[in-house]
């Protein structure tokens, strides 16, 4: 079985082809980014992928944005994120891209070779792997995230909703400034809206609440 491998760290990235290998894998390539494991993967031809979540340049979502790249490209591929944390949002958005072949393991998680040696096998073969604290992770989104929203931060995302700036919306609820701040903070976190760089966290906050009202 071929493998290709996207890792930052050095010391990890060289420790993994170690044990892939004492399980009987071979390590066709192994990079230190997504961008070069893309730029090769056609003439690899791997069996299995196994990226890193976050690694250059930015440190937030190469590794998945690239699983879901060779998910759209490559389905024969099989997939395997490694990540130290559980990343609901890219968690759900690799397994929604496709139900086969797919996998998500915390680094620190792992306790055996034998443990990661059935995880790539079985993703090879077309199966799903899932660390059980994703898996709770997971149900636990199907709770309706409005629904941990204080009374306050009703009250801030109907006034957002609104239009209202937070200085607006701190004139209005007769508080200040710092603590509509925090308002909107705890919302987005409760929401599950990270600052990716690239989406408008306040517009998505209240297309969410406009759905539900």
């Amino acid at each position: 079985m071929r493998l290709v491998l996207a890792e930052d760290s050095l010391l990890l990235r060289e420790g993994l082809v170690r044990l892939f290998a004492e399980a009987g894998f071979e390590t066709a390539a192994a990079y230190g980014d997504a961008e070069a494991l893309l730029a090769d993967v056609a003439e690899v031809r791997p069996d299995v992928a196994i990226l890193d979540v976050r690694m250059p340049p930015t440190f937030r979502d190469e590794g998945v944005r690239a699983a879901l790249d060779l998910r759209r490209r490559h389905p024969e591929i099989g997939i395997l994120l490694l990540s130290q944390y559980v990343e609901e949002t890219y968690a759900v958005e690799l397994l929604a891209a496709g139900e086969n072949g797919v996998g998500y393991l915390l680094k620190d998680r792992l306790a055996s070779l034998d443990e990661l040696r059935d995880a790539v096998t079985r993703i090879a073969s077309g199966g799903t792997v899932l660390d059980e604290q994703v898996v709770r992770h997971l149900l636990g989104r199907r709770r309706d995230p409005l629904s941990t929203l204080t009374a306050r931060e009703r009250d801030v995302i109907a006034l957002m909703a609104e239009g209202r700036t937070n200085a607006g919306i701190a004139s209005q609820l007769v508080v200040g400034t710092g603590a509509v701040e925090k308002h909107v903070s705890s919302i987005f976190s409760k929401l599950g809206l990270d600052d990716s760089g690239t989406d408008h966290r306040r517009v998505l906050a209240v297309l969410a609440w406009l759905r539900a009202s």
